[in-house]
């Protein structure tokens, strides 16, 4: 009818100008969940399902029972660790309150609230406390690690509908996944897994500072 045509060319209208279909539909999947996606957050993409997978295996091979999931945004990493574990607990944080406000309701309508918890701060922050110190099984992290030059080119239904802090990593890009691997020793219990995705490019030099660590084996 004429209500649902209107309805249909605003959408395109608005999907032409460069909103992402994810934000137009409220939806995406990840991992086998329909989670809610919008502007309050990256959308998940198929890239870190590969590190959720990598994710789920050692966390089921080691017998973990307590994750932590830093820049969690959407929550789609630590929500999907609970989904298929379902002898994990998994605690999530972001920076933005409106990222952990939509991860919270992702958890909800997934009805895993009472086992993946969300909170507010900075990277490892909120869980620097006894309750973690030594005690977690897998940290995990989908950080920012687009350089801030980059991001000026980056394709427009990024850069002007996502917000910058998800993927605006400074000056080299690496200076969120340095700080990773400099903290998440003091939370990760002896034998525990850090898991984390970095950028084209990035790899070979983020294996190469792991290995110089003595921190990590």
């Amino acid at each position: 009818d004429d209500a649902a045509l209107q309805r249909l060319d605003a959408l395109l209208a608005r999907r032409i100008a460069g909103v992402p279909l994810a934000h137009l539909t409220g939806r995406q999947h990840f991992f086998g969940l329909e989670l809610m996606a919008g502007p309050e957050a990256l959308i998940p993409r198929v890239e870190t399902q590969q590190l959720a997978e990598e994710a789920v295996a050692l966390a089921r091979g080691s017998g973990a029972t307590l994750a932590i999931d830093a820049c969690t945004g959407s929550g789609n990493l630590a929500l999907a660790l609970a989904h298929h574990l379902p002898g994990l607990t998994v605690h999530g944080a972001d920076l933005s309150d409106d990222a952990v406000a939509l991860a919270r309701r992702n958890a909800a309508m997934l009805g895993l609230e009472g086992r993946v918890r969300f909170s507010q701060g900075d990277l490892l922050a909120p869980f620097d406390a006894p309750a973690f110190r030594g005690r977690v099984d897998l940290v995990t992290c989908n950080p920012p690690y687009i350089s801030s030059g980059k991001v000026a080119a980056m394709a427009p239904e990024i850069s002007q509908h996502e917000p910058r802090l998800a993927f605006d990593g400074g000056t080299l890009g690496v200076s969120i996944l340095t700080r990773l691997m400099h903290e998440a020793p003091r939370l990760l219990r002896a034998g525990g897994w850090l898991a984390f995705e970095v950028g084209a490019g990035q790899g070979a030099a983020m294996a190469r500072r792991l290995r110089n660590d003595g921190a990590w084996d």
